[in-house]
């Protein structure tokens, strides 16, 4: 079984530690415990992460976010990968930081990267894993604070949240969705 994890994200160094690179933060950290690394290919960096039989193609898009939706389309193709076996990696505003929560489908809450996906794909009924940073800004700075880098409280929790969105890659893959759902959103 072939499954494909999106981790949505922006490319270039003064992206790296922002909140809405977390997709790319989580995938980076998978990368790293499991020893494989990424490679630049069309429309992102890949790498391949084998599980319990299963084959996860790891993406972080460098289409920027706005524009995630043709990596994610492209790679569904070319790996021959079912929608139902897409898992989408979002950090999400309207979740306090580090609430996490698994979705079988739904709307873009306003997520620019899901819109895209969901404009490209013409459908929403995909799984993502929405990754909570809060809304702790002004009135006015939402993108400031969306592309700001973590607090320094938050980076000590990050780690944590971090292992348990890689259980839940792992667990999407082993147990499906619903499961994963009623196990994971009940933390």
């Amino acid at each position: 079984m072939k499954y494909l994890i999106a981790g949505l994200g922006n490319i270039g160094a003064e992206y790296k530690n922002t909140r809405h690179n977390i997709g790319f933060q989580i995938l980076d950290a998978l990368a790293g415990a499991s020893n494989i690394s990424f490679n630049d290919k069309r429309y992102g960096f890949v790498a391949e992460y084998k599980f319990k039989a299963r084959t996860f193609i790891l993406l972080k898009p460098t289409t920027y976010m706005n524009l995630s939706g043709r990596a994610v389309a492209y790679w569904l193709q070319k790996e021959n990968i079912e929608l139902s076996n897409l898992l989408v990696l979002v950090d999400d505003l309207a979740l306090p930081f580090g609430t996490i929560r698994v979705r079988a489908k739904g709307g873009a809450g306003g997520h620019n990267g899901l819109e895209n996906i969901n404009l490209v794909l013409g459908r929403n009924d995909y799984a993502r894993l929405r990754f909570g940073i809060g809304d702790n800004f002004h009135k006015g700075f939402q993108v400031d604070y969306v592309l700001g880098e973590w607090s320094q409280e938050e980076e000590k929790e990050l780690p944590a949240k971090i292992d348990t969105s890689i259980e839940i890659i792992q667990s999407f893959a082993t147990t499906g969705t619903e499961r994963t759902m009623n196990f994971f959103n009940k933390k």
